[in-house]
């Protein structure tokens, strides 16, 4: 998503923003609008917003509600106010939002199964899948507004189509994309009410001591790094996530992992597999690129070095996709292979594993 505090035309301090005196004069312009869920507890909106918004502070979301540019129901509020279940909670300006016209581009895609209703992509590691900031082309939306230019209906500006849900740039996998408002409706509520069937395949450091498992942590915001997110204790911080995992096979000192997903949260495998103890390899951002477990010999620093060269990206797939078809009431199901990378990298530490490892 779009930093709204970013987008503001070089404003110092909330400079440019309307007034609380002026708000009344002024044509105010919704650039954002989020709705509370119902399990929404008590909590305060500007943390709500900066739970939200990834690169704005929150010290910048106070000063846009001390200028009346944050509502709640439509109504002026102030930082401290708390948020409840089912509140919309908009972003106003003085300005229309920038927009940004999403431009066909012949970009690669590979396609594992299509109809009149919806198609299912297998994405590629290191393809962002939405624009925003930083990344207005090159993304699997400029790539499907390509492939469809020519499906009368479909016009990728319009929220009633396309993606309905999305994967993180790095990993790789499975995505369904919509082709028509009622296709789009009806899958984004299987979403909505977890009905959906989605498992990854995740390679971590170290051995798992239990053949399966279940984590449960809140995840929200790192309110040091506002790039990462983290596992909350329960309470008012972050939202509710679920994460089942089962150990496929364990090799010398990385596990390999089928992740099923019960919520959908940002970051949540990433996230929830570092709180137990097992980042990803070779995940930057939540520290498995660098050696966590093994010996401290050359030969398997320079092993490791091998590894991160054949995956150069965090080790994760979204492997499987089910879900009700919106038209047919058919049950779907997809599946896709390991791609090359996450292969190579399984088949070395299977080498690894299988060997005598004193020689590393």
């Amino acid at each position: 998503m779009n930093n709204f505090l970013d987008n503001w035309d070089d404003e110092q301090d909330g400079e440019g923003l309307p007034s609380v005196e002026s708000k009344e004069e002024a044509q105010l312009h919704e650039h954002f609008r989020f709705v509370a869920d119902k399990g929404q507890s008590l909590l305060r909106v500007d943390k709500f917003l900066s739970d939200r918004m990834a690169a704005s502070s929150r010290n910048r979301i106070q000063l846009a509600a001390d200028a009346g540019c944050i509502l709640a129901n439509d109504k002026p509020v102030k930082s401290n106010y708390r948020v409840k279940p089912f509140d919309i909670i908009s972003i106003v300006m003085s300005r229309p939002r920038h927009a940004f016209e999403i431009i066909p581009e012949d970009i690669p895609l590979d396609i594992i199964y299509e109809d009149n209703e919806l198609l299912v992509v297998n994405k590629p590691a290191g393809l962002v899948v939405h624009p925003g900031f930083g990344n207005y082309t090159g993304t699997l939306v400029n790539a499907l507004a390509y492939y469809l230019k020519d499906h009368t209906d479909f016009d990728p500006s319009d929220s009633n189509f396309g993606l309905v849900h999305r994967i993180d740039k790095e990993t790789s996998g499975l995505l369904v994309v919509a082709k028509t408002a009622d296709a789009r409706t009806s899958l984004c509520l299987q979403f909505y009410n977890k009905t959906t069937k989605r498992e990854y395949r995740a390679l971590v450091w170290g051995i798992v001591k239990d053949d399966e498992g279940r984590i449960e942590g809140h995840i929200g915001r790192d309110p040091y790094d506002r790039l990462l997110m983290t596992v909350f204790p329960e309470g008012d911080q972050g939202k509710p996530a679920v994460t089942h995992y089962r150990a496929i096979e364990r090799l010398g000192y990385v596990s390999l992992l089928t992740c099923r997903l019960e919520t959908g949260r940002t970051h949540q495998i990433r996230v929830h597999m570092k709180h137990i103890g097992h980042p990803l390899f070779n995940d930057i951002r939540y520290g498995g690129d660098v050696i966590l477990k093994g010996k401290n010999s050359t030969k398997y620093k320079q092993f490791i070095h091998n590894c991160f060269e054949i995956c150069p990206r965090h080790a994760l797939h979204a492997k499987t996709l089910g879900f009700v078809h919106p038209a047919t009431g058919e049950e779907m199901f997809f599946d896709s292979k390991l791609p090359d990378d996450m292969e190579q990298l399984t088949n070395k530490w299977r080498t690894y594993a299988n060997t005598d490892e004193s020689y590393l």
